[in-house]
């Protein structure tokens, strides 16, 4: 299976806005971003030329697919399947992206980043509706109850993560039980409610071309 395996916080400092790939890190001063905020590279502080429609388009989409951690071909697959909904496809496209396993694992708090919610979801720490789910591009449904394993519940990854997390914070089509470590996805949201700083629409022209 195809991954990314350099630097992530390179991402970040290539789209010029923090990704939170790194968890707490995103948050403290330790952050790159906070010290180096231009592109990576030797060319990183040379003037650039003004960047044209397509680049602005093309760095959206990257910025983005970047932030869930997916890879070009699935991204692609995402905005295949928003196609085919009826409303607005960028809002459909981030839906769904909203609806992943891993992203929801990160959401309720039981991950510091997307990155560590897959790699636990991977190593079967958490179940949905009592089922163990290994797939972190799984699509969540509404109703759907996110469970810790009871062998799982003592990691000090998932307890850390839980201490930054104030229940008045919680998003509204979620709802998390701190002590059972069980979340609920209560509904797909609307797009107005996902804190996402992102220009879906760019997605949808570059795509469109």
């Amino acid at each position: 299976m195809a991954r990314y395996i350099n630097a992530n916080c390179k991402l970040c400092r290539r789209e010029r806005q923090k990704l939170f790939l790194k968890g707490v890190k995103c948050l403290t001063e330790k952050c790159p971003l906070e010290k180096r905020n231009y592109p990576p590279g030797q060319h990183g502080l040379t003037k650039r030329a003004r960047i044209s429609e397509y680049g602005l388009q093309l760095r959206e989409k990257q910025k983005v697919r970047r932030m869930y951690g997916i890879l070009e071909a699935q991204f692609r697959n995402y905005f295949e399947r928003a196609l085919k909904q009826t409303g607005r496809t960028g809002d459909a496209l981030i839906k769904l992206l909203e609806r992943r396993f891993d992203n929801v694992v990160y959401r309720l708090g039981f991950a510091p980043s997307r990155k560590a919610a897959r790699q636990l979801i991977l190593h079967r720490h958490f179940t949905i509706n009592n089922r163990i789910v290994d797939i972190p591009s799984y699509l969540l449904k509404p109703g759907d109850v996110v469970q810790v394993r009871e062998k799982s519940k003592k990691l000090a990854i998932i307890h850390d993560s839980m201490k930054r997390v104030k229940d008045s914070a919680m998003l509204p089509w979620l709802s998390l039980d701190k002590g059972a470590l069980t979340g609920v996805f209560l509904n797909i949201p609307e797009r107005a409610d996902i804190p996402l700083n992102a220009n879906e629409q760019l997605i949808v022209e570059l795509y469109s071309k």
